[in-house]
């Protein structure tokens, strides 16, 4: 392996790292402003605040579906250019995506669908407890 496919093999790494860590900080930001509009909504005894946490939700999840197929995408362009395959410090994702690289795929894949489909299930749970 010459020491151009290694650089770009780094390069196409620190992207993907870039990807994954926006996607735990989109988590992160989800689990905080929906606890918060929870507290709200306890204090006050106000549903609303709860109707209101669906939208930061699912917000957060379309969000977190796209950069974790952007985090896909970026795995299969490294895996083509691990084997030689992609163009030496190629960019382009295009020609090496797949099938589960998609935007909806991402979405409803089971880790995203696990983690923010509970979310908006503990939503959901909420607003019948402050009925």
């Amino acid at each position: 392996m010459s020491e151009d496919q290694r650089k770009h093999l780094e390069l196409l790494q620190n992207t993907i790292t870039r990807m994954a860590v926006n996607s735990f900080l989109i988590k992160g930001w989800s689990v905080t402003l929906v606890a918060a509009l929870f507290a709200l909504a306890a204090k006050d005894s106000d549903r609303s605040f709860a109707i209101v946490s669906y939208f930061p939700c699912i917000l957060f999840w379309c969000l977190d579906g796209y950069y974790l197929a952007q985090e896909r995408k970026f795995r299969s362009l490294f895996e083509a250019a691990r084997s030689g395959k992609a163009d030496l410090y190629s960019m382009n994702t295009q020609a090496h995506a797949r099938e589960r690289d998609t935007w909806l795929n991402s979405i409803f894949g089971t880790t995203l669908l696990l983690f923010h489909g509970t979310i908006v299930a503990v939503i959901s749970s909420m607003m019948v407890i402050l009925r």
